[in-house]
């Protein structure tokens, strides 16, 4: 084979492969398909300096993995805001008068996000969505997915968004395989799509099928006006496009789209939770702009959460990090929507009570998403009935339970789930953010007796961790710098981390703020007074205080919290309330920003002590509230020119 034979052999290849994998049409049989893919690969081997970046063989990873580095978007990649019903699609067609804009709408497919770059017509890299921001590059990976062109007749740089997916014959056909292996088989295509694309091994990733649809893009060049143009390009590159895409206008037009995609959803060959609507205008993205968390130019409509029957088969009771008891039903299996649920979640006595459910009863159970499963009700009684006990002891230390009526609760601090619990908690991404104390690790540690309380985990030490299993040198070192780089977190994560009853990210970002330098010693008056705080708030935090002091005080003597300083502010600005409504140039946390970084709050809510109301275009009800309280309305240019009196 000379170099021209083997350019040809991969278009060849290459054509094959995508009516297989893509088009389920196969135009080749497996024995044609192997012999000339090993002529190519022999051609590779004594040719490696003219390996083609298209040939099939760049699909297949060199070698396991040992992680995924991270990697940034060059363009945020935003979640959608999610709606549920006819209502809510009217109020947010309404919601800056949208009745009349083209809308541009597809399904929204229930798979794994992906950022694909490519510079000079080839693939640079592939990043899982992450937090948006930052996600996992998984280029090795994506390389495997044959629906991923590896080169595009596109020579400028571009960010392509998609969904990695698996249809539902492919998942049922890799369960079957797994179970004739003796292997556990896989949850659901979702995760099963999610977690073939984070596979170390590339073999793996290859051999289960997943495909890229894009729904748009990232960074781009791109001159087009309209997304549906963007979209007939994207899919112009050769890339996959489903056979549903509507441009329709107004509220009925919309809601037809949705009910004849629903109608679609059982007999669709990949899973689908919903249809995204997005303004087709590509000039309206930047008028309507962006909340902390959503475009306003684009929504997911989501479609009823999938509900069947099961029987419950007992009920434990499950002690969280407060000492509050759950109680969670054991359920005949039930495959809703590709998951095989078992347990769902009961709440607490009282909704027991409400649903009047008991053991052996048949009941109706409801799946959403990533929505815990949830009884809503009774079908029939079971013929074997059993009454669900209320605990009078903790079923994990034995202590009595304190019982108001509304909630069970251990107060044992030194119970075991409540210990394992909040070290889990603290540990956690939200919180103190430990690279690698994952709960199985805790636990383990834990059980061996390794850690006893949260400050144990400052004083692990090499030798504590050498001689256990799947522990290597390099995993523990990681795994101690992790801890160690844990020792200075910002002071509102710190005080997150403790696992205060009512007291969470928010609340725990105000303390910081407000009462930097007194935070352990703050008063009920102190804390009162801090926008937003209610009286059970203050006292669940210094119930908190005086109860575990001992316990915060160890903790700081391995961790110092850093505090924020600001210098003080004497303008219009500083101790000032502002309240931010309507749509606005950019993304209202900017704003947020400059306002507090100037010794400003920003509250969520108008009410009498509010001092500026910060308005944008479409305002709601907050400027009707704000015109009733006499509330100062700044508009955008207002604000900018106190900003500026400010800093001269």
């Amino acid at each position: 084979m000379n170099e021209k034979q083997y350019q040809n052999a991969i278009k060849i290849l290459n054509e094959w492969a995508h009516a297989y994998y893509t088009l389920d049409k196969p135009i080749a049989s497996d024995a044609e398909y192997d012999e000339l893919y090993r002529q190519i690969l022999n051609y590779e081997a004594k040719n490696p300096l003219l390996i083609a970046s298209n040939s099939p063989s760049r699909r297949v990873g060199a070698e396991i993995l040992k992680g995924f580095e991270k990697m940034a978007h060059i363009k945020a990649l935003w979640s959608m805001e999610d709606i549920f019903d006819q209502n809510e699609l009217k109020e947010w067609l309404e919601r800056g008068n949208k009745q009349n804009l083209e809308l541009y709408i597809e399904p929204k497919f229930d798979g794994a996000s992906l950022n694909l770059l490519y510079e000079n017509g080839q693939l640079f890299s592939a990043i899982t969505r992450g937090d948006g921001k930052i996600g996992e590059n998984v280029t090795q990976n994506a390389r495997t997915i044959t629906s991923i062109p590896l080169t595009i007749p596109y020579k400028e740089r571009i960010e392509i968004r998609g969904e990695v997916l698996i249809t539902k014959s492919d998942f049922n056909a890799i369960n079957q395989e797994l179970t004739k292996q003796g292997k556990q088989t896989l949850a659901n295509p979702r995760n099963a799509a999610a977690g073939s694309l984070r596979q170390l091994d590339s073999a793996i990733t290859r051999s289960r099928r997943l495909k890229f649809y894009p729904w748009g893009v990232g960074e781009n060049n791109l001159k087009f006006t309209k997304h549906n143009q963007i979209m007939e390009f994207i899919h112009s590159l050769g890339f996959l496009q489903d056979e549903f895409c509507v441009l329709c206008v107004g509220l009925e037009n919309a809601q037809n789209a949705y009910n004849e995609l629903l109608r679609r959803r059982e007999s669709a060959s990949i899973l689908m939770d919903g249809m995204v609507l997005r303004l087709n205008d590509v000039s309206q993205e930047a008028k309507f702009g962006y909340t902390v968390k959503f475009p306003r130019f684009m929504v997911a409509y989501k479609f009823p959460a999938l509900e069947k029957s099961t029987i419950i088969l007992d009920v434990v009771w499950q002690v969280g990090r407060t000492g509050a008891l759950t109680p969670k039903a054991i359920c005949q299996s039930v495959n809703i929507d590709g998951a095989n649920v078992q347990h769902a979640t009961l709440h607490n006595y009282d909704e027991i009570c409400r649903l009047g459910v008991k053991i052996g009863d048949v009941v109706s159970i409801i799946r959403s998403g990533d929505v815990i499963p949830k009884i809503t009700g009774v079908l029939r009684p079971g013929k074997e009935q059993k009454e669900i006990i209320k605990p009078k002891f903790c079923p994990q230390c034995d202590s009595k339970l304190f019982d108001d009526g509304a909630i069970l609760k251990c107060q044992n601090l030194a119970c075991k789930a409540r210990v394992l619990n909040n070290m889990i908690y603290f540990a956690s991404k939200k919180c103190m953010n430990i690279d690698g104390l994952s709960s199985a690790t805790i636990r383990l540690f834990y059980e061996l007796g390794l850690i006893k309380n949260i400050s144990d985990l400052y004083r692990l030490k090499q030798s504590d961790l050498e001689n256990l299993e799947g522990f290597k040198d390099k995993k523990i070192t990681n795994l101690l710098n992790a801890i160690a780089a844990s020792k200075t977190p910002s002071l509102e994560r710190f005080i997150a981390s403790l696992g205060i009853e009512l007291i969470g990210e928010v609340a725990a970002k105000k303390i910081a703020q407000h009462q930097k330098q007194n935070w352990l010693n703050a008063s009920y008056d102190e804390l009162i007074s801090i926008d937003g705080f209610g009286e059970n708030m203050a006292k669940s935090y210094l119930e908190f205080m005086r109860i575990n002091r001992e316990k915060i005080d160890e903790l700081l003597s391995f961790i110092t919290p850093k505090i924020q300083t600001q210098t003080p502010q004497t303008s219009q600005i500083s101790n000032k309330t502002f309240v931010l409504t309507g749509t606005l140039s950019a993304p209202r946390q900017s704003f947020k920003e400059r306002i507090e970084a100037l010794g400003g709050r920003v509250s969520s809510a108008i009410s009498s002590n509010t001092d500026f109301l910060l308005c944008g275009q479409n305002a709601g009800s907050k400027l009707n509230k704000a015109k009733e309280l006499g509330v100062e309305i700044l508009n955008e240019a207002q604000f900018n020119a106190l900003i500026a009196q400010n800093n001269e």
